[in-house]
C-alpha cells in the first residue's frame, strides 16, 4: 500500500506567508487565553485502505480451487482478489496495461499475470498487501497465451509469432528450450499459422503439449523428442480448446459456431462436429454458420454425463439478443441469458488434478458489469446470492455521503428492513468462493455510506471494519407517475433523461430523517418506520421561486430586514388550493407560457409504503411564466425544529414539514440588510453598481413580504403587461433564449449521470479545461443577463430571464458545483448569487443577543454567510398549530469563493452539532411515541456581557475563518489556496477533537486545526482527473474519507496516523495454509500395465544444463520492488521456497536413511570385532608368553 510522507508543520506557526498563516484581529484572546489544542501533525498520515465495488472494465479471471480465491484483472492494469464475504484485495500494475491472462500457482500463494505490454509478473499473495516478486518484459515478441501446469514451475508462453517460450517461475528466467512455429506445423504449409491461442499439456502425459494456432491448426508436440506427433487441421479459426480428463479426446471451438471433437490418435478428421445453436437443414447439408464460440470447457463427472459449457455461438438471426452461456449436459441444453456481455467464465471443479474426474459444481461468469455464479448441481441452474458489494453501479452514482461513528442501533435497523427486499430463487448452497480470513480490526464504531443514483434510488451501505455490505435500498421514483411511452412524456420535464436523479441529500442519523433533492427541482422528506402503511394521498407542497432584477432608485432606510410571517392557514393544506390557471403548454404556444406547473407529476393513486423510509412530504418547484425551476443547490433538514431549508440561484425556501407549510420564500439579495456593505445586485459590469431592495418573489416592488412568503399554490402572479409591442417581442425573445439555455444545462446534468459509466482517461489539464468551460458558461449567462436587465427596465412586472449560473450548471456535482478558480473573470463575479450551504445551530443571531436561540447559517456562492433567526413555538400540540417565526439578521462574514461548510464550536473548542429529536416510529401508538420522543437539550445560555462563548467556523473554496459570537469578530483567518480551489471541506472529529479537512482541485488534501486554523497536513494525493472524483469525494470522522475512483468502485482512504499504523491488522488475509488434495489413485491394473498418468522431469528438458541459455535480448528480467531480492525467502519466489523445502525434506529423509544404514553397519562391525576379540582371548588364554 502506497503511503505518503507528511510535510510536518511546526506547531505554533503564526505567520509565514499570506497563504499559510492564521491571523488574529486585534482584540482576540491573548496567547494564554486561546483554546488549548491537542491535534498535532503527528496525528496525520495519508494512505489508501480498501477498494469496494465491481472491477471496472474487467478483462481476465482465474481461480485457485484449493485456496478458493478468485482473481479478476482489468483493462487498466488493476487486480482484484476475492475470497469469502468481506475478504477483498486490490493491487495495481504500475504500467497500467490491460491484464490479458491470470494464472494461479495453485495452493502456493502466488499469481502470475500477463499484460498487454508483453510483460509477466509474479505476485506474492502470502502477505496482506500483495507485491510483485519478479517481472519479465518481452522485447521482440507479443504475448498471446500463457499456461502453467498444476504443480509445475515451468510457465509456457505463446506469442503472436506462433512461438512458445518457457519461463522458470522460481527465478523468472527464460529457458533455452523454444518451440518454433515452423517446426510445429507441416513443412508443406506455406502460410503462417497465426498467433498461439491455446497451450495445454495432455492430462495423462505431461510430455505431450497441445498447441492451438489461430488459423485452425492444432499440434500435439512431444517435448522429449522435440517434434510434432500429430497435427489436426480444420478450416475455421480456433478460439479455445478443452481436454477430456482421460487425455484421449479434446474439443475445439471455432469462429463459425461449431464444436469439433478430436481423437488424439486420429488426426485425419474430427470424430464429431456439432453446431449447438445452428439450425439443422432437412436435406442433410451443413448447418448455417453462427457467431463464434469464444470459449468451451469440457468437464467430466464420475456418476453421469459430462458437462460442456460454452459462451457465444448464437445464430446470426438473433439480433438484439443478450449474451448467453450454454450448458450442455447429456441430451439437455440450457441457454442462460446474461444482463451484460460475457468477458470470461470458469467452471469450478472439486479436484485441481486435470487427470481425474472433474466433478464440476458451479460456473463463475465474469460479465462486463457483473459477476455471476451458476449452480450446476440444482435443477434449472439457479445462481448463487452474491455476497460482494458489486452493485454500486446498478444505476450511475450521482452523489455520495459518508457517516462514521453513527448510532449503534442504525445498522441493525436498516439491515432488518433491507433483508426483506432480497430476491428469491437463489441457490441454497453457500457461496463457493470462500478463501481467506477477515482482518483483526480495532475499529468498533459503525460506519454508513449513502449513495444517490441516476434512477432516483438511494442505497445505504454498512462500511464498518473496512467492509461494505448493502443494507437498504430506497426508490424515490415511486412517488411520481411514470410516463409509459414517448407520447405520454410530460412536456414540462427540464431533463430528457433520468428525471428522478438524486442531486443532493441531507440525513440526520439520530432521528433517521432523510431529505433528498432531485434534478427535477423536487425535494422529498422521508421518515423511518418499521410498519407498513398505505398513503391515500401523498402530501404535496408546490413552491414558486423566482427572481426579478429591477432597478430601484433608493433602498429602504437602514435596519435589519425582518419579513412578516404568513399565517399558517395560508398554505397549511396545499391539496385544497385551486389548481394552476395556466395550462401545461409550450412557450411557443398561442395560449401562453407554462406557469405554476411542476416538472414531475406526483402519483394520485394510493401509495403502499413498505417498512423503511416512507414519504412525509413532497416539495416541488414550479415553472414561472414559461421558465423552468432552477436546480436545488443546497439542502438541510433538522428534526428538532421540524424544518427543511433548501436553496438555488433564486434564493432560499424554508418549509415546515410538520405543518406542511411554506414559511419563507426569499431571494438571496433580501438576506442582506439594506445597509449591508456586502449586499449584491446583479447588473451589467458596464454600469456602476446601484443598491436595490427589490423583492425576489414578488410582482413589483410594492408587494408586501407577506405576499412573498405565501404558499405558491394560493395564488399566481399577474401576467406581464406592456404597451409597447416591440418591447414585448424582445421580452419574449429573451425568455425563449434563456429557457433554451436553462434546459440545455439541466440536460447536461442528466447526460453526465448516464456517461458516468463510460471510460475516462486521466487528463492532466482537466482542471484547466474545466475553467475554460466555466468561462464559456459565464459568457453565455452574461449575455442573457444583459438582455434580461434591458427587459427589466422596460417592464418590471415578471422576471424576464432565468438561466443557471456556473455553480448551478454542475449542481449535481455537490461539492464541485461551487468551485471557483483564482482566475475568475469579472463577468463571473457579477453572476447570480446562489445558495451553497446551510447549517442549523443554536447560537447568537445578532450582536446584541445574550441568549442562544435557534438559527440557520446560510452560505452563498459569492462567499457571504448570513444568519437567519428562528422562533419556534413550544413542543406538542402548539408546535403543530402556531407558526414558526423567521427573521433575517444580515451578514455574518464574507470569504473568498463559495461557502462549502460551516460549523459551531463552544468556548472550549468542542463541536456543537445541530440539535435533533431522537427517532420514534411515526406509525406506533401515541404512548410509544411519547416514550421515545425527546428533544436533545439546547445549548445553555452561557454568554455574558462583552464575552464571546461561541466560535463559528466558516470554510470556502479559498479561505477558512473563525468568527466569535455574539460579537461577530473574526479571530482567525487562513488562506487555504491561491492557485486552485477547494472541492470539498468538512469539519470532522479526529483524535477526540475537531479539525477542518479539505480536498483541493490540484489534488492536495489538507487539514487545519480548530479554532486556530493551524496547517497540520498538506499532501499532494490525487490530482483532479475526473469530475466523478470531485462530485463524490467526502470526509468523515476518525480520519476516514472516500471517493468514487471509477464508475463502479469506491476507494476508501485514511488521513489518520493511528489507522495507518493498524492497517496491516485490519486488512483481510488472502492465503491460508491448506493441504493439497491427494493425487488420484491410478488403480492396480493401470499401475501394472502403465496406463496411468505419465510424469515428466521438466528440469532435465528445460534447465540450463540441457536447454542452454535463452537470448538476452528476448526478454528483460525486472526484480520486484521493496528489496525483495535481498530477502532470502523471496529471492526465487514463493514456489522456490516450497520447492526447496520439499527437496530439503527429501534430502533429510535420504540422509536419515543413509545414517541408519551406516549405524547398522557399524553395529555389525562392532559385533564382529567383539567376536574376533573373544576368540583370540580364548585361543591364547592358557599359553605362556614364551609359547606365543
Amino acid at each position: 500500500m502506497k503511503k505518503f510522507k507528511i510535510r510536518k508543520v511546526l506547531d505554533g506557526l503564526t505567520a509565514v506567508s499570506s497563504s499559510s498563516s492564521a491571523t488574529a484581529q486585534p482584540g482576540t484572546p491573548r496567547e494564554n487565553d486561546v483554546v488549548p489544542e491537542t491535534l498535532q501533525s503527528e496525528h496525520f498520515q495519508l494512505c489508501k485502505t480498501v477498494r469496494h465495488g465491481f472491477p471496472y472494465q474487467p478483462s481476465s479471471m482465474a481461480f485457485d480451487p484449493v485456496q478458493k480465491i478468485l482473481a479478476v484483472g482489468t483493462q487498466t492494469g488493476a487486480l482484484r482478489l476475492f475470497g469469502r464475504a468481506g475478504v477483498e484485495c486490490y493491487c495495481q500494475h504500475e504500467s497500467g496495461a490491460a491484464v490479458i491472462q491470470l494464472q494461479f500457482l495453485i495452493n502456493e500463494g502466488a499469481l502470475v499475470s500477463a499484460l498487454a505490454d508483453d510483460s509477466i509478473h509474479l505476485w506474492n499473495l502470502r502477505q496482506k498487501i500483495p507485491a510483485i516478486l519478479h517481472s519479465l518484459k518481452f522485447n521482440r515478441e507479443r504475448i498471446t497465451y500463457c499456461h502453467l501446469p498444476f504443480q509445475s514451475k515451468w510457465l509456457y508462453i505463446g506469442t503472436e509469432r506462433g512461438n512458445i517460450h518457457i519461463v522458470n517461475v522460481e527465478s523468472f528466467t527464460l529457458s533455452g528450450y523454444v518451440i518454433m512455429w515452423n517446426k510445429a506445423i507441416e513443412l508443406s504449409t506455406k502460410t503462417h499459422p497465426g498467433p498461439v491461442v491455446h497451450i495445454s499439456d495432455n492430462p495423462m502425459d505431461e510430455g505431450k503439449l497441445l498447441i492451438g494456432f489461430e488459423c485452425g491448426v492444432v499440434v500435439l508436440w512431444d517435448l522429449k523428442c522435440k517434434k510434432a506427433d500429430y497435427r489436426y487441421n480444420y478450416d475455421e479459426a480456433i478460439h479455445s480448446v478443452a481436454w477430456h480428463h482421460e487425455g484421449k479426446q479434446f474439443v475445439c471451438s471455432h469462429s463459425d459456431g461449431t464444436l469439433t471433437t478430436w481423437n488424439v490418435r486420429a488426426p485425419a478428421k474430427p470424430a464429431q462436429i456439432i453446431t449447438p445453436h445452428g439450425k439443422q437443414p432437412k436435406d442433410g447439408k451443413k448447418p448455417e454458420p453462427c457467431k463464434p464460440i469464444l470459449k468451451v470447457e469440457y468437464k467430466t463427472t464420475r456418476a453421469g454425463d459430462p458437462f460442456m459449457v460454452l459462451s457465444g455461438g448464437l445464430s446470426y438471426d438473433t439480433v438484439g439478443r443478450r449474451a448467453c452461456l450454454t450448458v450442455m449436459h447429456g441430451k439437455s441444453t440450457a441457454v442462460l441469458e446474461m444482463d451484460y456481455p460475457i468477458v470470461d467464465f470458469l467452471t469450478l471443479c472439486e479436484t485441481p488434478y486435470p487427470n481425474d474426474f472433474q466433478e464440476p459444481y458451479a460456473v463463475v461468469v465474469l460479465l462486463e458489469r457483473d459477476l455471476v455464479l451458476i449452480d450446476l448441481g440444482q435443477i434449472g441452474y439457479p445462481i448463487f446470492e452474491n455476497p460482494y458489494p458489486l452493485t454500486i453501479h446498478e444505476s450511475p452514482v450521482t452523489c455520495c455521503e459518508y457517516f462514521a461513528d453513527c448510532p449503534a442501533e442504525l445498522v441493525p435497523a436498516l439491515y432488518s428492513i433491507g433483508s426483506r427486499q432480497k430476491r428469491q430463487g437463489y441457490s441454497k448452497k453457500e457461496w463457493p468462493i470462500s478463501g481467506g480470513n477477515w482482518g483483526q480490526g480495532t475499529q468498533s464504531y459503525p460506519e454508513i455510506i449513502i449513495t444517490g443514483h441516476a434512477d432516483g434510488s438511494i442505497k445505504f451501505w454498512d462500511a464498518s471494519a473496512l467492509m461494505l455490505q448493502v443494507l437498504y435500498k430506497l426508490k424515490t421514483a415511486k412517488v411520481f407517475e411514470r410516463a409509459r411511452g414517448k407520447e405520454e412524456k410530460a412536456n414540462t420535464d427540464i431533463v430528457e433523461e433520468d428525471p428522478f436523479a438524486i442531486q443532493t441529500l441531507s440525513w440526520c442519523p439520530e432521528s433517521r430523517m432523510l431529505c433528498v433533492a432531485g434534478v427535477s427541482a423536487h425535494v422529498i422528506v422521508y421518515r423511518f418506520s418499521k410498519q407498513e402503511v398505505t398513503t391515500e394521498v401523498v402530501q404535496l407542497l408546490e413552491v414558486r421561486m423566482q427572481c426579478e432584477f429591477g432597478e430601484v432608485d433608493s433602498p429602504d432606510p437602514g435596519g435589519e430586514h425582518t419579513p412578516t410571517l404568513p399565517t399558517p392557514g395560508a398554505s397549511s393544506s396545499p391539496q385544497e388550493t385551486e389548481p394552476p390557471t395556466h395550462p401545461s403548454i409550450g412557450s411557443n404556444s398561442s395560449d401562453g407560457p407554462r406557469d405554476n406547473i411542476p416538472c414531475l407529476q406526483v402519483r394520485s393513486s394510493p401509495l403502499k409504503q413498505s417498512p423503511g423510509y416512507q414519504v412525509e412530504l413532497v416539495i416541488q418547484l414550479v415553472w414561472v411564466s414559461g421558465e423552468p425551476p432552477q436546480p436545488i443547490t443546497s439542502l438541510a433538514i433538522n428534526s428538532s425544529y421540524g424544518l427543511v431549508v433548501f436553496g438555488n440561484s433564486n434564493g432560499l425556501a424554508v418549509v415546515d414539514y410538520l405543518q406542511k407549510t411554506l414559511l419563507l420564500n426569499m431571494g438571496t439579495s433580501e438576506l442582506y440588510s439594506p445597509s449591508d456593505p456586502y449586499q449584491r445586485q446583479p447588473h451589467s459590469p458596464r454600469k456602476a453598481r446601484q443598491p436595490s431592495g427589490a423583492p425576489c418573489d414578488s410582482n413589483d416592488g410594492s408587494n408586501t413580504s407577506e405576499d412573498r412568503c405565501k404558499s405558491p399554490t394560493s395564488g399566481s402572479t399577474s401576467p406581464c403587461n406592456s404597451d409597447d409591442e416591440r418591447k414585448q417581442k424582445f421580452i419574449d425573445k429573451v425568455k425563449f433564449k434563456s429557457r433554451r439555455f436553462s434546459k440545455t444545462v439541466a440536460n447536461d446534468f442528466a447526460k453526465m449521470s448516464r456517461k458516468i459509466s463510460s471510460s475516462s482517461e486521466p487528463k492532466p489539464d482537466q482542471e484547466e479545461k474545466f475553467q475554460r468551460w466555466r468561462s464559456l458558461t459565464c459568457r453565455k449567462r452574461f449575455c442573457c443577463m444583459n438582455e434580461g436587465k434591458t427587459a427589466a427596465r422596460m417592464s418590471q412586472m415578471n422576471p424576464i430571464y432565468r438561466t443557471k449560473s456556473a455553480p448551478i450548471t454542475n449542481a449535481k456535482d455537490n461539492s464541485f458545483s461551487r468551485s471557483r478558480s483564482s482566475s475568475v473573470t469579472s463577468i463571473d463575479r457579477e453572476s447570480r448569487e446562489a445558495i451553497s450551504s446551510f447549517y442549523f445551530c443554536e447560537s447568537f443571531p445578532r450582536k446584541t443577543d445574550s441568549l442562544v436561540s435557534p438559527c440557520v447559517l446560510v452560505g452563498t456562492t459569492q462567499g457571504s454567510v448570513m444568519m437567519v433567526a428562528l422562533s419556534l413555538p413550544p413542543s406538542g400540540d402548539q408546535r403543530l398549530q402556531q407558526p414558526v417565526g423567521i427573521s433575517s439578521c444580515g451578514t455574518l462574514a464574507r470569504l473568498k469563493g463559495g461557502i462549502l461548510t460551516m460549523a459551531l464550536l463552544d468556548a472550549t473548542g468542542a463541536l456543537l452539532p445541530p440539535s435533533y429529536e431522537s427517532w420514534y416510529d411515526p406509525n406506533a401508538s401515541d404512548e410509544e411515541k411519547e416514550k421515545s420522543r425527546r428533544r436533545r437539550p439546547a445549548s445553555p445560555p452561557s454568554s455574558q456581557e462583552g464575552q464571546d462563548s461561541h466560535f463559528a467556523v466558516l470554510c470556502s473554496e479559498k479561505q477558512a475563518k473563525v468568527v466569535a459570537l455574539p460579537s461577530q469578530t473574526r479571530i482567525y483567518k487562513h488562506n487555504i489556496t491561491e492557485t486552485s480551489f477547494v472541492l470539498r471541506a468538512d469539519v470532522v472529529q479526529m483524535a477526540g477533537t475537531n479539525c477542518i479537512a479539505c480536498f483541493c482541485a490540484n489534488g492536495h488534501i489538507m487539514t487545519l486545526s480548530l479554532p486556530s486554523l493551524r496547517p497540520l497536513l498538506d499532501m499532494n494525493y490525487l490530482p483532479l482527473t475526473d469530475m466523478r472524483i470531485a462530485r463524490t469525494f467526502c470526509f468523515s470522522n476518525h480520519g476516514q474519507a472516500l471517493y468514487l475512483t471509477s464508475p463502479t468502485e469506491i476507494q476508501r482512504i485514511t488521513y489518520s496516523q493511528e489507522t495507518c499504523d493498524n492497517l496491516q491488522e485490519m486488512l483481510s488475509e488472502l492465503f491460508t495454509p491448506v493441504e493439497t488434495p491427494e493425487a488420484p489413485n491410478r488403480g492396480f491394473f493401470k499401475g501394472l500395465f502403465g496406463g496411468g498418468a505419465q510424469s515428466l522431469d521438466r528440469e532435465d528438458l528445460f534447465g540450463e544444463t540441457a536447454a542452454g541459455k535463452a537470448s538476452r535480448s528476448l526478454a528483460q528480467h525486472i526484480p520486484g520492488p521493496g528489496n525483495m531480492e535481498g530477502m532470502k525467502g523471496a529471492a526465487s519466489g514463493v514456489v522456490g521456497d516450497l520447492a526447496r523445502a520439499r527437496v530439503a525434506l527429501d534430502e533429510r529423509g535420504q540422509k536419515l536413511g543413509e545414517l541408519e544404514e551406516r549405524t547398522a553397519a557399524m553395529m555389525a562391525s562392532a559385533e564382529s570385532f567383539s567376536k574376533h576379540a573373544h576368540d583370540m582371548m580364548l585361543k591364547y588364554k592358557d599359553k605362556k608368553w614364551y609359547q606365543l
